[in-house]
This record gives C-alpha cells, structure tokens and sequence, in this order.
C-alpha cells in the first residue's frame, strides 16, 4: 500500500468544490499525494490517522504574491507611516546588500508562517539581484519551499530601469534584458514542472512599469509565449504609479500593459490593481488577466482599496497575496483573507464579501490566478492539501451557528492544528514539523542585524 493517511470525524469541513458542498462529521482518504475518498465513515486502512473532531477543515489556501526577501526588514520605524514610493527608495538601499544566505532564510521564514496560518502552496516576486552574489537566489529559495514541503511559484522577477534612467532602484541591483531573459530561461528549463500535483512552478515577472524597461516587457511576454509559462507584475498599486504611466507612456497602467503584449492568452496576473476602472476590469474579466489582492498591504501603505466586487462580477480571477514582510508585515493567509473579507465592505458594501466568498478567493480563485486546476478544492482526484484548525477554543465559543465562518470573524490566532500538503503532515499540532521555529527566528534576526549593519542602521 502507498503512503496513505485518514483524516477522521472532520466536524466540519468546507470542500469548495463546483457544487459547494459543506459537510458535517465525514473522513477524507488520501493515498500519496492524492484525494481518494470523502465520505461518512470510511472503511479503510491508513498507515496514518489524523482525528478532526471538533475542526474546521478547508482547502490549503493559495498566496498568489509575496516578497519573502522582506521578513528580513519587517516593522522598520523610518518607514513605518511611508507611502509605497517613500518606502521603496528608502528600502532599495538597505536591500541592496541581501546575500544567498539572506534569502534562504527569509524564504524558510515567511514560508513556514505561509504554512502555519494553513497556506499550502505560495507563489513569490524576487526581483531584486545585486550585482554580486545573486545568481543562485532563486535556486536558493525553491531549496528552501522543498525543505519546508510548500508547494512553490517562483516567479523570476526582475529591474532593468535604475535611478540613472528615472528608475526608483538603485542601479547596483539593476540587470540588462537579455542576462535576465538567459536566467529565466535556466530556470524554466531546470525548474519548471508541467505535471499534476506539481510542487514548483516558474513564471516571469518584471517588477513593475517604474523600474524595467518597455523593451523587457514586450521580451517577456514574446518568451513566455514560447516557453508556456506565466508572467506576473506589479500594477496600478497607487495614485503614484498610476501619474508615472500617464507621465512617462502617456497612458493608464493597464493600456500600457496591454500595449506590450500582457493581456492575451490569460498569461497574466498581477498585484494589487487598485487603480483600475470598469472598463478596464470588463477587459481583464474578457481576457482572463488575473488579480493578486493584497489587502493588508494596500491598508498599511495608505495605497487604497481594490475593487474586488467589480473584478468578481466581470469575471476576472481573483486570488489573495500577503505580499512582502516590510508592507504588510506578517505572512498570515488566514489574516489575509478575514482582511479581504472586511475591506471589501467598505468598498462595495458590507454584503459584497461574505465569508464564503473570501475563503474562495484565498483557495480556489489563487489556484486558478496561478493557472493550477489540481489544488485549491477538496474533491477525489485533487492534490491533498489541506488545512485543519481547532475551533474548541475559548475564543470560538458562541460561534456554533456558523463553524466555517468563525475562522474568519472569530479566533485569537490563525495557526492550523494540522496543514498537509501533496499528502505530507507539515505542521502538526500547530507547529512546523520540518524544522525548529526557534532557531530558525534566531537565524532571521541574526541576518536581519546583519544587513542592518552592511546598510550603515543602527
């Protein structure tokens, strides 16, 4: 017999499949990294037991934008009230000085809070490539999502318009088109798994209209076409950015975009579209461009409120994104999407984001931004990624009337009793099984020191 496992007595579990099933006291059975079975009182045999009782059970949700370079730079007091630009200018030159080893660990760390807050596969945007030492960090990232278990998107982001060129970076983390595109290429062809219940994935991702270049746009868009792979970006997160396009190209960010080949072929998510109108969003919907909603950062930078109800409504894919550690400054998904459900009531009224809704948009709606139809549901056939939490908690009573709702509008911490991905137990009983919390945050804030120190901060 496969490795198999038998979550039993799940007292409620949220399947989110194209029915919208809810179901009370039943079983999932899982044979390696497969969904087998759902139903009440399963008999079958399982070299494993996980018993639910009590728990809300969920599809592992989806992060579909994150900068896990910046668990190294969280809460940092010079720009902790800043505006997106303010805060990047001053954030480059710290930035700037990130190592192999830096990455790795930040990478373990924002991953291992993915996990723990019942994130089962998370995509990320590193951009940034100092002019020594960085030819491995991506390889050294999709190292350390294959030591945690994470199912992983590494997106190859990438800067080609520095300051020297009315950029926002700095030029020593700035590289030419066709170095950028060579690497791409490395990591797609290394990396880049086509198959069912793949655990990595590469896509293409410029880091945003400021800082590259029209020319490694249209390049990017033209290579991924030829290599069937996604692309990803940064676009209309601000008023800022949104007075740059208009200044620089004469045109809105998202024409723009359009103008060198990212909206066909629904290739193309990107982060935080704040700033983009109806008719926009008519297009987007039409041409399966798709939104990585990062509300927490958007609130924290001042930036504004997606219009997620309008995107929902003209059809466009909409997933969530913690997005980086110095914008938001937690890589909580459950958080993340209690935050989307609220945001939403402001924009659009309190019935535009029940609780449900905002669950599909951090389960299903990221796997299908992601271009994945393998996760983000718990049907037979699908991979088994899987979120338990324990609501038999103090700060769940009185929440009876709506288990699957209380996760979002109840509890006094996000953190799963089990997360399990491709079949594999990651966090259990509420900590991560592959590796010791503690001594990994030891290693953060020793990196984090030391790139304080290579920056000249106290």
């Amino acid at each position: 017999m496969n490795k198999s496992l038998l979550i039993k007595n799940i007292s409620y579990l949220l399947t989110m499949d194209s029915a919208g099933r809810e179901l009370k006291d039943c079983d999932i059975y899982i044979e390696g990294p497969e969904i087998k079975k759902i139903g009440k009182n399963l008999k079958v045999k399982a070299k494993r037991t996980i018993n639910a009782e009590n728990c809300v059970v969920i599809p592992g949700m989806v992060n579909t934008h994150h900068h896990l370079y910046q668990t190294l730079t969280r809460n940092l007091p010079a720009v902790q009230d800043a505006k997106l630009f303010d805060w990047l200018i001053y954030l480059y030159d710290i930035w700037k000085h990130v190592d192999e080893e830096a990455i790795r660990i930040s990478a373990q760390v924002g991953l291992g809070e993915l996990l723990l807050t019942g994130c089962t596969c998370s995509s990320d945007h590193l951009y940034l490539f100092p002019r020594k030492g960085s030819e491995n960090f991506i390889d050294a990232e999709i190292e350390a999502a294959r030591e945690l278990g994470i199912r992983f998107t590494a997106t190859r982001g990438s800067m080609s318009r520095g300051r020297s060129k009315g950029g926002l970076p700095p030029d020593e983390v700035v590289q030419k088109e066709d170095f950028i595109l060579k690497d791409c290429e490395r990591l797609v062809n290394k990396y880049h798994d086509r198959k069912k219940f793949a655990m990595t994935n590469v896509a293409m991702a410029p880091c945003s209209p400021f800082s590259v270049t029209t020319e490694l746009l249209k390049l990017t868009a033209e290579m991924a076409e030829k290599w069937d792979v996604r692309m990803h970006t940064h676009l209309a997160e601000t008023s800022d950015e949104d007075d740059y396009c208009k200044k620089v190209y004469k045109m809105r960010p998202l024409e723009y975009m359009e103008s060198v080949g990212w909206l066909k072929n629904g290739r193309s998510w990107f982060a935080h579209s704040v700033f983009i109108n109806e008719k926009e969003a008519e297009k987007m919907g039409k041409t399966k461009t798709g939104v990585a909603h990062c509300p927490c950062s958007n609130l924290r930078l001042g930036s504004g409120i997606a219009p997620i109800r309008m995107f929902l409504d003209k059809g466009v894919p909409v997933g969530l994104g913690v997005d980086g550690s110095a914008s938001n400054d937690s890589s909580n998904m459950l958080s993340e999407a209690r935050q989307a459900m609220l945001v939403s009531r402001v924009k659009a009224g309190v019935s535009s984001m029940p609780a449900r809704e905002a669950f599909r948009l951090a389960t299903k709606g990221g796997a299908e931004v992601l271009g994945r139809n393998d996760i983000g549901s718990i049907e037979t056939g699908k991979a088994a990624d899987i979120a338990v939490f324990d609501i038999n908690k103090l700060d769940y009573a009185g929440s009876i009337s709506d288990p699957i709702a209380s996760l979002l509008f109840c509890g006094a911490s996000q953190r799963t009793k089990y997360t399990i991905v491709n079949g594999e137990v990651l966090v259990e009983d509420g900590r991560l099984a592959r590796i010791d919390e503690l001594k990994l945050k030891e290693k953060a804030d020793k990196a984090a020191s030391k790139l304080y120190s290579k920056a000249g901060l106290k």
